[in-house]
């Protein structure tokens, strides 16, 4: 399907093949190419010129399988997150995958838009139930692949034992469609919590709010997600258990919050809210930005801090180091100069402004500093997979 609006061509690819030819057709006449999906993370990565050519995966919307014995399922990218949870769930099952979804821009997807399962899979989105099931390129198992010569490469299966190609499914995560279009997605999935209980313990020390995250991570327990939350002046440590006896392990996390020295520690069954709000915090406000710093555990109070020295929320995985800055809304020169104060102060932690106005990544490198071998590196891959920079050109690291 193809159509035309202020000069940039659209397409609307309904399998591979015909999003392969598309690509083709675009590198041979030297046309760049901005491959969408429901739009909620439009405003990540660099600023870049108007594309000749959008490609929307909104016609990939296929559930091309749900394998419910052997807990996978193979799923076309333009399939909402939404959407497919919800076909999960009703086996019992769910991806376990829990991103903030956003607002959908493309109208096209319907009641249940929000983050598609291409665009998560593209950017490497995430959490709070990383801490127990990993990063999401753990949870990919195969992938189908459009690339800009025309051919449509496959790699992975649809059991977790089958992992020849794997790595190619490893490489197309996080790359932002750089590399070429991600057109199907097979998934390994888990059973479905039948119960959840969180720990909530608040505190207005960020040393002590990182320590005792740090100490619950060293212990035999197994929590679906082990969070901090920060704000100017207090903030909590959260730790979510699931199943029958959620309540009771949640009891016991408890325990050991308040022997560390947050005596106000709960325990809170009904619990979905807390997590929605900790989701919420990954996201950027109207005219504000978030920037995620990739830090480790032992430095998190300093994270929480600088968060707090320019008046953002913080959002981190307590046994991971990664955090989400959330700064409130403000003049694009007031957030650059956040965003500069937050890097110096926490370097060499690297802080990647995720999500942010235009003017605001015009100003600065919204990846920060990088290793020149490691951008090398990029470029080179980039080069053997789309050689005419087709794909989603100079949004990624390095201007790629």
């Amino acid at each position: 399907m193809s159509a035309r609006a202020a000069g940039v061509e659209q397409l609307r690819p309904a399998n591979a093949a015909e999003a392969a030819r598309a690509l083709a057709a675009a590198a041979g006449a030297g046309r760049s190419v901005r491959v969408t999906g429901a739009g909620t993370k439009r405003g990540w990565g660099h600023v870049v010129a108007q594309a000749g050519v959008e490609l929307s995966t909104a016609g990939l919307d296929e559930i091309v399988e749900h394998n419910e014995g052997d807990l996978t399922a193979v799923l076309g990218a333009g399939v909402t997150l939404a959407r497919a949870q919800a076909t999960f769930a009703r086996a019992g099952q769910m991806l376990a995958v829990d991103p903030p979804l956003g607002a959908a821009v493309d109208p096209t997807l319907g009641a249940d838009g929000g983050a598609t399962i291409g665009g998560t899979v593209a950017t490497a989105d995430s959490g709070p139930y990383r801490h127990r099931y990993h990063a999401l390129r753990d949870l990919v198992i195969g992938v189908a692949v459009a690339l800009p010569d025309g051919s449509v490469a496959r790699a992975g299966g649809k059991v977790i034992k089958n992992v020849a190609g794997y790595d190619l499914a490893k490489l197309m995560t996080g790359a932002f469609g750089t590399l070429g279009v991600i057109c199907e997605v097979s998934l390994r999935l888990h059973p479905r919590p039948v119960s959840t209980a969180t720990a909530h313990a608040p505190g207005d020390d960020p040393a002590l709010l990182a320590g005792v995250a740090c100490a619950l991570a060293r212990r035999p327990l197994e929590p679906l997600a082990l969070d901090l939350d920060w704000q100017r002046g207090g903030g909590a440590v959260l730790a979510r258990f699931a199943g029958r006896t959620a309540a009771e392990q949640a009891a016991g996390a408890a325990q050991i919050m308040r022997q560390a020295g947050l005596q106000s520690a709960t325990v809170v069954e009904d619990d979905e809210p807390l997590w929605e709000r900790q989701r919420a915090g990954q996201r950027a406000a109207s005219e504000g930005a978030v920037v995620r710093v990739a830090a480790t555990p032992r430095r998190l109070a300093d994270v929480l801090e600088a968060g707090a020295a320019i008046g953002a929320r913080v959002v981190a995985r307590g046994a991971i180091g990664s955090a989400w800055v959330r700064l409130p809304g403000a003049q694009p020169a007031q957030l650059v100069a956040a965003v500069e104060r937050l890097r110096a102060r926490l370097a060499p932690s690297p802080a990647t402004v995720l999500d942010a106005p235009e003017a605001v990544r015009a100003a600065l490198d919204p990846w920060g500093a990088l290793q020149p071998a490691a951008v090398e590196l990029m470029r080179r891959v980039k080069a053997r997979f789309d050689p005419q920079g087709t794909c989603n050109r100079g949004l990624f690291i390095g201007g790629i």
